[in-house]
C-alpha cells in the first residue's frame, strides 16, 4: 500500500447504517479503508468491491477477532493507521425498571467496552501515524430522554471516556473526536431488537407510546446518513478535535445544554418524542 495514501478502519459498516454510510464518505475522500462488521456479507457490495477497499469481519465483542483485525491491517500498512472510527452501537428502548441488569450489561458491552476495546488494540498503530480516532456516541449521553436509561448511560459513559482519552492521547500528537449524533436516516432501529414490556409493567398505560418510540418514527426528518458522513469526514480533514454535535437536532441539543435549565430541556425533549407518538 502507498504510504501517501491515508487509512481509515470503521466499526460496524453494514449496509444502511451510519458505518457504510462513513466508509463510502471517507472512500470518496481518497482514503483506503478498512470497511468492518460482525458479518462481512452485510457490507453493501458496491462498498466491498470498490478499489481501495478492505473488508475485515471484526466482532467488536471478541478479543480474539480484535487482535486478528490489528494483524491484518498491520499487515497492509505497514503497522500504522490515520484514523479509527468506533461507530459500532446497539440500543435499547425500555423503562428502567423493566430493564434486566443483564440486558443493560450487554448494552454497556457493547456501546461502551467494546470502543474501549477496539481503540486499545489499535493504539499504536493510531501513535504512529499521529492520527485521529473518532468515538460515535449520542446527544442521549448528554440529555436524558424517557425510556433510554441504559442507552444514554451507556453513551454518556463513551463520551466521557473519549474526553478522556483525548487529553490522554494529544501527548502522543494523536486527536480524539467525540460524535454526539443526533438524528440520523438510517436502518438502526430495524436491526435491534422490538421492544416488550414485561407482564406487570408500571408502564402499561403508556406502552403504545413506548413502541412507537423503537419503530424509528423520530429519524422521519433526520439528516440522511450520506450528508452526515460527509461533515464527519471533513472535520477530521480539517484537524477537528474534541466534542462534535453533528446530525439533526444536534445543533438545538448543544444550545439547551449550554444555555436552558434542565426543567425546560426535559419538557422540549418530552414534547419532541410524544409529537411523533401515535395518535
Amino acid at each position: 500500500m502507498s504510504a501517501k495514501v491515508k487509512t481509515v478502519l470503521i466499526t460496524g459498516c453494514s449496509a444502511g447504517g451510519i458505518g457504510g454510510a462513513l466508509a463510502e464518505a471517507f472512500h470518496e475522500s481518497g482514503y483506503h479503508v478498512f470497511a468492518t462488521a460482525r458479518t462481512p456479507s452485510k457490507i453493501a457490495k458496491s462498498l466491498a468491491t470498490a478499489p481501495k477497499v478492505t473488508v475485515l469481519k471484526l466482532d467488536v465483542l471478541s478479543s480474539d477477532s480484535i487482535r486478528e483485525a490489528v494483524e491484518n491491517v498491520k499487515s497492509q500498512t505497514g503497522g500504522k493507521l490515520d484514523v479509527l472510527v468506533n461507530n459500532s452501537g446497539g440500543g435499547l428502548i425500555l423503562p428502567a425498571l423493566d430493564t434486566s441488569i443483564e440486558e443493560g450489561k450487554k448494552l454497556f458491552d457493547l456501546n461502551f467496552w467494546a470502543p474501549i476495546a477496539v481503540t486499545q488494540a489499535f493504539a499504536p498503530l493510531l501513535i504512529d501515524a499521529k492520527g485521529c480516532l473518532v468515538n460515535n456516541s449520542s446527544i442521549t449521553g448528554k440529555i436524558p430522554m424517557l425510556y433510554n436509561s441504559m442507552y444514554g448511560a451507556s453513551k454518556a459513559a463513551l463520551i466521557n471516556a473519549s474526553e478522556t482519552l483525548r487529553l490522554e492521547l494529544a501527548r502522543f500528537d494523536v486527536r480524539t473526536i467525540t460524535l454526539i449524533s443526533g438524528g440520523v436516516k438510517t436502518n438502526f432501529f430495524e436491526n435491534n431488537q422490538a421492544t416488550r414490556l414485561p407482564d406487570g409493567s408500571r408502564y402499561e398505560d403508556e406502552k403504545e407510546f413506548i413502541y412507537g418510540l423503537s419503530d424509528g418514527r423520530l429519524q422521519a426528518n433526520a439528516v440522511n446518513s450520506k450528508d452526515y458522513a460527509h461533515k464527519v469526514v471533513r472535520e477530521v480533514e480539517k484537524g477537528t478535535t474534541g466534542k462534535l454535535w453533528v446530525g439533526s437536532g444536534a445543533g438545538g441539543a448543544q444550545y439547551a445544554v449550554r444555555l436552558l435549565p434542565q426543567w425546560m430541556i426535559d419538557r422540549l425533549m418530552e414534547g419532541h418524542m410524544r409529537s411523533a407518538a401515535p395518535k
